[in-house]
């Protein structure tokens, strides 16, 4: 099972090692050789075994035996770098060859060691220079991550006057310890504000602990925020700290909160008021320090009223209310976010796609963004992808934009949040091309037919064809 939780959690911790062999013996030694106070040792004796436990659990380290029955470890060490890349890799054997040493080292082993183990201090040595490399390359990772979204407002873009009301509130609460709910509709970025939030706190240096509701059922849920006891549940084989715990001094921010069973909301509530969380199957509580915000797209009220949220929940949570916009109600930050996602993915890619061409952009603005930025974003990979010039052009937008929506009611409310310029163009620009579009389909294709219908002549005609991206090949069979 792979938990639906992630943590961020600077400093040290033992190093999880697992050792595989078929040799029961060499198990054994192993717990023995590796102190206790450093490293978590785990012992599996196939590599069928290995790979399981492997995408269920974390490792930072592998110790892994070349000659075993059913799957060899050079075939588990291919899986593991496909899969797992960041996991660290030694091999041991007694057939020593410089041939599998070498073969070995170029599929991503970090060591190559030979049995019997002649020097069990340089056997330690190895894995805790193993366990070390792990932790700084998480580390810079880690770093990397926060730096990058700190340059951006964590991530957050945009200029329009009710972005920077977000950005002022996010900047006002987050030296409050106080519980802060975020609202707005899917792929607005609320995980982001909630990033803003913890990393311009005091907390910052602390744990930012990341769940979503919505992706655990009751049990699991329980058991992810607040803990487990060995044998309080089938396949609680150990006693297991919760999130709750290990975000201690911490922020935690609970996604999709208003998903949580009515039975969780009352332990939650005892969090909020107490600061206290008890591990299922346990009789003691343990007092834990975390600021927590939430994110819903529900309206928390209206299930309020159904009795699926617990009204003393709700105000518990929203000592600070943050909304988010939606992006059709902030049209004059699709042009920064489309750049910010052009760049991010022509670095992605390899690419130098330079700009947005002013027909694209329009009907990127004119869109009515009901995923949002998420959305937006998709829609601007998926354009760095197929553009093979220097402009993004109508063409490598998606079919349901790039043929652009006739202009209703809804859509005339929507251009007038936009200077009368550049209203007019996109009005303008849907006009032409949906006349356009009519003009071909009564024409059968027949351009020369076409202009005719329009009044122009048929270069000029043509040339307004290309503009839409409508011109299809030079050569017209159904020409006249």
């Amino acid at each position: 099972m792979t938990t639906q939780a992630t943590q961020v959690t600077p400093g040290t911790q033992k190093a999880r090692v697992l050792v595989v062999d078929d040799e029961k013996v060499m198990l054994r030694a192993w717990e023995r050789m590796l102190p206790q106070k450093d490293f978590h040792v785990e012992t599996v004796d196939g590599g069928v075994e290995a790979l399981q436990r492997i995408d269920s659990e974390p490792y930072d380290v592998v110790c892994l035996d070349i000659m075993m029955p059913q799957i060899n470890g050079m075939d588990v060490l291919r899986e593991i770098k496909a899969k797992h890349p960041e996991i660290e890799v030694i091999m041991m054997t007694a057939f020593a060859t410089i041939d599998t040493a070498v073969s070995a080292i170029k599929l991503g082993a970090y060591d190559y060691l030979t049995k019997p183990f002649e020097n069990l201090e340089t056997i330690e040595n190895v894995v805790r220079r193993c366990a070390e490399r792990k932790r700084l390359i998480d580390r810079n990772r880690q770093l990397e991550s926060q730096i990058e979204t700190k340059e951006r407002f964590e991530g957050m873009v945009g200029s329009s006057m009710k972005m920077r009301e977000v950005f002022k509130l996010v900047e006002s609460v987050s030296y409050s310890a106080a519980s802060v709910l975020i609202e707005g509709e899917s792929g607005t970025g609320k995980e982001l504000v909630a990033k803003a939030i913890h990393y311009r706190s005091p907390r910052k240096d602390k744990a930012f602990v990341v769940i979503n509701c919505s992706a655990l059922s009751e049990t699991l849920l329980e058991s992810e925020l607040f803990g487990h006891m060995k044998g309080s549940f089938t396949g609680a084989i150990a006693n297991k700290k919760g999130l709750f715990e290990a975000a201690d001094g911490g922020t935690m921010f609970l996604d999709e909160i208003g998903e949580i069973p009515l039975s969780t909301q009352v332990k939650l509530l005892r969090v909020l008021q107490e600061g206290e969380v008890k591990r299922v199957g346990s009789n003691e509580n343990a007092m834990v320090d975390v600021r927590i915000v939430a994110a819903t797209n529900a309206d928390l009220q209206e299930m309020m009223k159904k009795g699926t949220f617990r009204e003393d929940l709700y105000y518990r949570l929203n000592v600070i209310s943050v909304r988010l916009p939606p992006l059709r109600d902030r049209r004059e930050d699709v042009p920064t976010l489309a750049y910010h996602f052009l760049k991010k993915y022509n670095k992605r890619m390899g690419k130098n796609v330079e700009r947005i061409s002013p027909e694209a952009m329009a009907l990127l603005q004119g869109y009515k963004w009901v995923g949002n930025v998420r959305e937006l974003e998709n829609v601007m990979e998926r354009a760095v992808v197929l553009e093979h010039g220097d402009n993004i052009e109508p063409r490598a937008l998606p079919p349901h934009i790039a043929q652009g929506a006739p202009i209703g009611i809804e859509d005339s409310k929507s251009l007038s949040n936009l200077p009368y310029k550049k209203a007019k163009r996109m009005a303008l620009m849907s006009f032409e091309k949906r006349y356009l579009s009519t003009l071909l389909q009564k024409s059968s294709g027949n351009i020369s037919q076409a202009s005719r219908a329009a009044g122009l002549d048929r270069s000029n005609f043509r040339r307004i064809l290309k503009k839409y991206d409508l011109a299809g090949d030079d050569t017209e069979p159904n020409e006249a």
